[in-house]
């Protein structure tokens, strides 16, 4: 919207255009008039007031218009374009809310079904004998046995064969048994934990209680047909992480219009400590009377006497009790969705610390409900705007190379026989498996660099990987520290030897601002809509770097990072990495390392996004006398998880031994590393460290904060806050709700504090601050106001900036009404720090 109109138009019935002036008087404007000033528009909506001028000498037919006139024309049209989005934004917003309502409200029949269903048991049980134990109960949408107040389903199976006849007498039950999951009563949902439902939520989201295996649910509406939602649903691996493969066996047509087909899948183990599950499948699809598309699939086994499937080496036979799809078009385009995925994934066969794994309907749903949801989300935001990065990758490509790095680590971590995995003997210790691949498919454009500068092909690769319990440290902070801080645990001469093994090519990326964190240079790349996933260029310090440009020698890697929100309760985290050439073309070898971390209970600590300053105290990452920290109190509860670790190396066979040798040696310093960073992160040990400040801040950091305070009362004469007593002032100043950071008086300025909305605002923690230097925060006109009124600061002792954009850490713009910047006096009165507040911030 301008701020002062100066005409109004509108359209007259024979396409004319005309506009009403300040003087009452209107300009009507041709048809013809009107299409050039389209033409125009549409390459500059906001032309300069020579380029309007240079309109109308080159078109005769706008002579005889005023330039005033023209730029009422343009300003009018700004905004009917202003109001036709935001039109059209709340169209789609009403859109959602609607379905969204209609998802409540047979949420809320099915509720007060499963009430009902429950105020009639509790009636029976009143009325039978003390000494009954198990009684039944008919449910109306399938048979289910109650036992001790809890749902436990129990279908029927007659006797099948595996004629079509008998196969489509199983896709039938397997419906109506979905059906009773997806909007009946026959498992008892609750809300998942943490999940609202609203316009820009993920949908509703439930799991199971009480019921044989695990199970989770989710309704949502995306932006997709119901044909195109259900054939990206059939694509498990596409969106899946988990799953390896899905193999049509077989398929047939059914009278009724459907498809049958059977289906062999296997899935991922999660860590080294536990096997692989496979399955054995029936899959249905069809068209319900009203519309609705529906796909279902469950487990066949022996008890139906349907079709069978040998048991496969090294995996576990899993089974899916029914689940699916079931897909509704939606009103204005679109489609509501229920997913259901019910399985029981066999506990009894892996250890018993690692059963929650295989008992959690809350990592179900996590990993394979919300995971579909998502992935339907994404499709849509990128068929709505197909826009190219500004890397120059187009959203499915930056997905399929991130799926490219997450089924190379899953195969490392799994080492499938079939794939071409060999185990290595041990070398007397047994914490580190190795194993050796030297199939063409896995060594297939993978080059080594001798010193003497003379390639030779590489023949195999070698992982060496591991697991290992973790308590008491929650995976997001521990995974965050892994990722901003690599120097703590990896070896840069190893890693230059994992990059000498990818071909070196032209230089192609253009680097944009970007983090840099302990010796590392972080580039954004790409993430998902709800940023719980995300990709990013890792630059190493040890290599060139020119400004702008990343030049062919540099090692850098591509990493995928998610899992590091430490508000989402039982998630896992994982940092997966490869090196990468300059090139970085679709084609280009990847060979997957990295981490992932599995919560192994429910229990999440909720705790500071800072805990990692008590872990660069523990470490010793520079004098414990200049860090300053604001409230690190917070919740730590019981937590123990299983790190899984796996690296990957390029080699040529006559080096096995010596690769063997470093590989062991290499896996079991980062096990050290991430033992010391662990014990450093537990809260029993940064409640006890002598190196660390209490909950209410060291004396050094009261100290700060009543300087920041009396310094800024000084020069501006007022106070920073109403209440400035000194045993509350630290907390007062942690918890702003504007960002406030302190910079040093060097000649390339860095940051050495910031409050809590300071770190939220450059996206860091008070470790990683202190990589961060004025500058970068700043873009080229911020940066040039900044250098013409620094030495007001130091002789005036504050100034004012007006506006503008700023960028995080990582790159993110970030807009704010206005900043103050004022020089921070100590008991000396001389100048300890440069302060900035910025005001009423948010990202673009």
């Amino acid at each position: 919207m301008v701020e002062r109109m100066m005409g109004v138009s509108s359209t007259c019935k024979d396409g004319s255009t005309k506009i009403a002036m300040d003087n009452g008087k209107y300009v009507r404007y041709t048809p013809e008039q009107v299409e050039a000033l389209e033409r125009l528009y549409h390459d500059c909506p906001k032309p300069t007031s020579m380029r309007r001028q240079q309109l109308i000498r080159e078109c005769p037919i706008l002579s005889h218009i005023e330039p005033k006139q023209i730029k009422v024309w343009f300003q009018n049209r700004r905004c009917r374009e202003k109001q036709r989005k935001e039109s059209s934004r709340l169209q789609g917003v009403n859109r959602k809310l609607t379905a969204m309502n209609k998802l409540l409200m047979e949420e809320n029949d099915r509720l007060q079904k499963q009430v009902s269903q429950l105020v009639y048991e509790n009636s029976y049980f009143r009325q039978q004998p003390q000494n009954a134990t198990n009684l039944a109960t008919t449910d109306t949408s399938c048979e289910s046995v109650v036992t001790s107040g809890q749902h436990h389903l129990t279908p029927q199976h007659p006797p099948r064969d595996a004629s079509p006849a008998g196969l489509l007498s199983i896709a039938e039950e397997s419906l109506a048994q979905f059906l009773s999951k997806a909007t009946g009563t026959a498992v008892e949902w609750v809300q998942m934990p943490g999940m609202k439902p609203g316009p820009d939520s993920i949908g509703i989201v439930a799991i199971s209680h009480g019921c044989t295996g695990v199970a989770a649910r989710a309704c949502g509406l995306v932006g997709l047909e119901p044909t195109r939602v259900a054939e990206i649903l059939k694509d498990r691996p596409s969106w899946f992480r988990d799953c390896r493969a899905v193999d049509v066996i077989n398929a047939m047509s059914t009278g009724n219009g459907g498809t049958i087909e059977l289906l062999y899948m296997q899935l991922y183990a999660p860590t080294t400590l536990a096997p692989a599950r496979d399955f054995w499948l029936l899959r249905y699809t069809s068209v319900l009377e009203d519309g609705s598309l529906v796909v279902c699939e469950r487990s066949l086994n022996n008890t139906q006497n349907g079709p069978s499937m040998p048991p496969t080496q090294h995996f576990v036979r899993a089974e899916m009790l029914p689940s699916g799809y079931l897909i509704r078009p939606c009103e204005g385009g679109g489609s509501i969705i229920h997913l259901v995925d019910h399985m029981d994934l066999e506990p009894w066969s892996v250890p018993e610390v690692l059963r929650p794994l295989y008992e959690s309907s809350t990592l179900l749903a996590q990993k394979t409900t919300m995971a579909a949801l998502r992935h339907l989300r994404q499709i849509s935001q990128e068929v709505s705007q197909p826009n190219v990065t500004s890397w120059g990758r187009r959203p499915a490509a930056l997905r399929a190379l991130s799926q490219r790095l997450s089924k190379g680590f899953n195969e490392a971590v799994n080492g499938f026989a079939d794939e071409g995995w060999s185990l290595l003997e041990s070398d007397g210790i047994d914490d580190v498996t190795v194993l050796v691949n030297s199939s063409p498919t896995k060594t297939m454009g993978v080059n080594f660099s001798y010193d003497n500068g003379f390639p030779s092909m590489s023949n195999a690769v070698l992982c060496a990987k591991a697991s290992m319990l973790l308590q008491n440290v929650p995976p997001a902070i521990l995974l965050r520290f892994l990722r901003e801080h690599r120097s703590e645990w990896a070896d840069s001469g190893i890693d230059a030897y994992a990059a000498s093994a990818v071909k070196a090519g032209p230089c192609s990326l253009q680097v944009s601002r970007a983090g840099n964190f302990g010796g590392q240079l972080i580039l954004p790349l790409a993430h998902t809509i709800e940023n719980e996933e995300f990709m990013e260029i890792i630059k190493l310090e040890n290599m060139g770097y020119r400004e702008g440009m990343l030049m062919p020698s540099d090692v850098f890697l591509l990493q995928l990072c998610s899992g590091v929100d430490e508000n989402v309760v039982g998630t896992s985290a994982e940092l997966i990495f490869a090196p990468i050439d300059a090139s970085f073309s679709d084609d280009a070898p990847i060979i997957p390392s990295g981490f992932r971390i599995i919560p192994l209970d429910s229990g999440m600590d909720a705790s500071s996004p800072n805990r990692t300053l008590d872990l660069a105290s523990a470490l010793e990452v520079g004098p414990a006398g200049n860090r300053t920290s604001g409230d690190l109190s917070g919740r730590s509860g019981c937590t123990k998880s299983v790190m899984t670790i796996a690296f990957q190396f390029a080699f040529e066979m006559h080096l096995q031994e010596n690769v063997a040798s470093m590989a062991r040696q290499y896996v079991r310093s980062i096990i050290a590393s991430v033992q010391r960073v662990a014990l450093a992160l537990s809260p029993s040990h940064s409640g006890s460290h002598p190196g660390l400040w209490p909950p209410n801040g060291t004396p050094e950091a009261n100290t700060l904060a009543r300087w920041i305070c009396e310094s800024y009362r000084c020069y501006l004469g007022v106070k920073l806050f109403e209440n400035e007593a000194s045993d509350s002032i630290l907390k007062t100043l942690w918890h702003h709700s504007d960002a406030l950071m302190c910079c040093s008086l060097k000649a390339l300025p860095v940051f050495t504090f910031a409050n809590q909305a300071g770190l939220d605002m450059l996206e860091t923690t008070l470790v990683a601050l202190q990589d961060i230097t004025l500058e970068k925060i700043f873009d080229d006109n911020g940066r040039k106001t900044l250098c013409s009124e620094f030495p007001q600061i130091m002789q005036q002792g504050f100034m004012c900036l007006q506006g503008g954009i700023c960028l995080s850490s990582m790159g993110r713009q970030v807009s704010y009404e206005r900043a103050v910047a004022w020089k921070v006096l100590n008991e000396e009165e001389s100048a300890h720090c440069i302060c900035f507040m910025f005001i009423n911030w948010s990202f673009v």
